[in-house]
């Protein structure tokens, strides 16, 4: 079919979603967290989150893998009858899809087939504003692309947003080879090493400016945003949708002591997340690892939201946060406005015992204050005792410290403040940083 058939008013057509999952065991990843059930939920989401018409959605059990299609004969034999009665022009498979398989599976079903890869490169590739993460999708794409060059690939036309491997065919694009993509990726890496470094750069220059930063993760449309809306009183988008955010977002956070933190909205994980997109979107997340402070915002109310925690802390440890996930994480418990009156008792209960997870619901705004009390007091007991020589004449350097430290003790002689004073070791690095004292 050379185009979508029927669809409201902005989709880019009418799509087929299918979950395949063994029968005999609890999914290809050897994890039993999730249910078929709520995987293809997510899988629905995501489809809709790229504007695609969702006209079906099912789970496709098979007793083994087959090579050549994935899913059994008889399976594709059936989806090809609803495909074909339901004008389908796009099919979804929510697993990993070979070339091979992807190329067996379009001619039999005579429409455009992309796996869970392909379908969040297209949501990134749609949804990314900055350079920086333009450049990290299309790394990520042309990474995905160059696997599947053993055919002619017919999904590089950009007639819309994304990376158009819902669109087709790009006649002006299939001489693209191996090599052509290979010298645009090492042109892409070289630019988001430069990008990298730029960062860095970002991040020393923030040690000059006296605030700890404390970073929100999560998973995709748990809530990030909205929070993040809710603590600063930014807009930042914040959609009942899945990866409304995709670059990071930083704003200032007043404090109950009077201090300021920044404040960092991050792109939101996901089970499976492909592995390029992780590579290329590395030096995004790396705002987290600089972070003082990292708040994990959980959508309490999911079915699964113990398996998208999993997810987030893999992700993390892959980040080498793996102490932080161990020792110091927070846990903003969100959505609570959605629980029962029962399930937001026990829930309460369960946060008395944990002092760094708090209930609370980013869209009503309950439990918001005892967030930001918290995120005060963690910040607050990082801080230790150092004792500081700063010039009379640096009045501001002395300011600094008043409003930032606690000052237990403070003498002077006829040409310097001799400061006893209760910093954390950022904000010791940041002060050092700003006012080049030892």
């Amino acid at each position: 079919m050379e185009a979508a058939a029927g669809g409201r008013e902005g989709s880019v057509g009418r799509c087929l979603v299918i979950h395949p999952t063994l029968k005999s065991a609890a999914g290809r990843d050897g994890s039993a967290a999730r249910s078929p059930e709520m995987r293809l939920e997510e899988a629905v989401g995501l489809a809709r989150a790229i504007a695609l018409e969702v006209a079906q959605a099912e789970i496709a059990r098979v007793a083994a893998w087959r090579p050549a299609t994935l899913i059994g004969r008889g399976a594709v034999a059936q989806f090809a009858e609803a495909i074909a009665a339901k004008e389908i022009a796009v099919v979804v498979i929510d697993a990993a899809v070979t070339p091979v398989q992807q190329r067996n599976l379009e001619r039999e079903w005579k429409c455009k087939v992309i796996d869970r890869t392909g379908l969040i490169l297209e949501i990134f590739g749609a949804r990314a504003r900055t350079h920086e993460g333009r450049l990290q999708v299309e790394l990520a794409a042309l990474t995905y692309q160059r696997s599947r060059l053993v055919r002619s690939w017919t999904h590089l036309e950009r007639q819309r947003g994304g990376f158009g491997f819902l669109g087709g065919p790009g006649e002006s694009q299939l001489e693209i080879d191996r090599r052509l993509i290979t010298d645009r990726i090492a042109h892409l890496k070289r630019e988001l090493e430069t990008v990298k470094r730029t960062r860095a750069l970002h991040r020393e220059a923030r040690k000059r400016v006296p605030y700890p930063v404390v970073a929100l993760v999560g998973y995709t449309n748990a809530g990030k945003s909205t929070l993040f809306n809710r603590l600063t009183r930014a807009e930042v988008v914040a959609a009942d949708l899945l990866f409304a955010t995709l670059d990071p977002t930083m704003r200032r956070l007043p404090l109950p002591s009077g201090r300021t933190a920044i404040l960092s909205d991050t792109v939101g994980f996901v089970s499976d997340l492909p592995t390029p997109l992780v590579a290329a979107f590395r030096a995004t997340l790396e705002e987290v690892t600089a972070a003082d402070l990292v708040v994990h915002v959980r959508d309490i109310h999911h079915p699964e939201s113990e398996a998208q925690r999993d997810d987030v802390h893999a992700v993390l440890n892959e980040l080498g946060l793996g102490e932080t996930v161990e020792n110091g994480l927070i846990e903003a418990l969100n959505k609570i406005d959605l629980l029962t009156m029962e399930q937001r008792t026990l829930l309460h209960n369960q946060a008395r015992r944990n002092r760094d997870a708090v209930p609370l619901s980013a869209a009503t705004g309950e439990g918001c204050d005892a967030l930001v009390a918290l995120l005060d007091r963690r910040l607050e007991r990082d801080r230790r005792r150092v004792r500081l020589e700063v010039p009379l004449t640096d009045g501001a350097a002395i300011a600094w410290l008043y409003r930032h430290g606690e000052v237990l003790e403070r003498r002077d002689d006829e040409y310097h403040a001799h400061v006893d004073v209760l910093l954390s070791d950022a904000d010791l690095g940041r002060f050092q940083a700003a006012y080049s004292l030892n």
